[in-house]
């Protein structure tokens, strides 16, 4: 038995590069037999394998299986060394790079190695200049569209990941297990030249630069070279007077979100950096480094 056997009318929907096919002569899905909602399952237009908790549509089994732990929370590869679980054999194959230090993708161009075969194709667009992934909102360029996806999170404001310890929320997954490693204090990062230990590996990237004074990162209108594309597109803003972070309170704009949370405090009276010391609080930390300077400067006179 099939769709046609069954005389149902399918109807594709596009949506962005995915498309959905619908069956449009039933309500609900549960209004089908168990046995033929099975097959029914494996009928349609683009893939044969269609998700009963979400409706994406996979075009193998092995697919569907593993997205459905998605919904599960299934994990059943798990690491020898760490304990850390996954939900593929290949995410724990990356995983273990972490422990082991191999890197087998090189780029061709400057010989840098990486653990991950889309993190080297990612690195190859800064030699290529190549972004071929642009926000339609305000035409910034991207080099993955997941960095895209991260971007266009600074517009709508859409927080989707949050910490389950002190419940802050983070526009990406790997930035919110970046910051849970502050409340476990692990950093599995290691520089091989000084020993020094990174929360993230791109922080370990970066710190890196300072042994080898690599600035990879250059200004098209003054030549100034940066160690992060993060510091080059601050530098840029003061070219543009660009200032897309704006208060949804005052209308007050700014050129970094992090300059932006510093004021938005001036609304809610938030001081969440305090003296170890005396105890007085502080919206942001300069202040606070510049009280503890007080301190130093009475105990040098004591």
């Amino acid at each position: 038995m099939n769709c046609r056997d069954l005389q149902l009318r399918w109807e594709t929907l596009s949506i962005g590069q995915q498309s959905v096919v619908y069956c449009t002569n039933l309500a609900f899905m549960e209004d089908l037999p168990q046995a033929t909602w099975e097959t029914h399952q494996t009928c349609g237009r683009r893939g044969t394998h269609c998700c009963s908790d979400c409706g994406k549509r996979f075009t193998s089994s092995s697919g569907i299986k593993i997205h459905h732990r998605i919904h599960t929370g299934e994990k059943p590869y798990s690491c020898g060394q760490c304990g850390k679980s996954f939900s593929t054999s290949r995410y724990l194959t990356i995983h273990q790079r972490t422990h082991t230090g191999e890197k087998p993708y090189s780029c061709g161009q400057c010989g840098k190695s990486f653990a991950r075969s889309n993190i080297l194709t990612f690195h190859q667009r800064i030699h290529t200049g190549e972004k071929p992934y642009s926000c339609d909102q305000c035409g910034k360029s991207f080099t993955s569209s997941s960095s895209l996806i991260v971007h266009q999170r600074t517009h709508t404001g859409e927080k989707p990941y949050s910490c389950d310890q002190c419940g802050k929320s983070f526009t990406s997954s790997s930035g919110l297990i970046v910051h849970q490693r502050t409340h476990t204090g692990e950093k599995p990062y290691s520089c091989d030249q000084c020993g020094k230990s990174f929360n993230s590996s791109s922080c370990l990237t970066v710190h890196q630069r300072t042994h080898t004074g690599e600035k990879p990162y250059s200004c098209d209108q003054c030549g100034k070279s940066f160690t992060t594309s993060s510091y080059l597109t601050l530098h840029q803003r003061t070219h543009t007077g660009e200032k897309p972070f704006s208060c949804g309170q005052c209308g007050n704009r700014f050129t970094t979100s992090g300059s932006l949370t510093v004021h938005q405090r001036t609304h809610t009276g938030e001081k969440p950096h305090s003296c170890n010391q005396c105890g007085k609080r502080y919206s942001d930390k300069r202040s606070l480094i510049k009280h503890q300077k007080i301190h130093e400067g009475v105990s040098q006179h004591l």
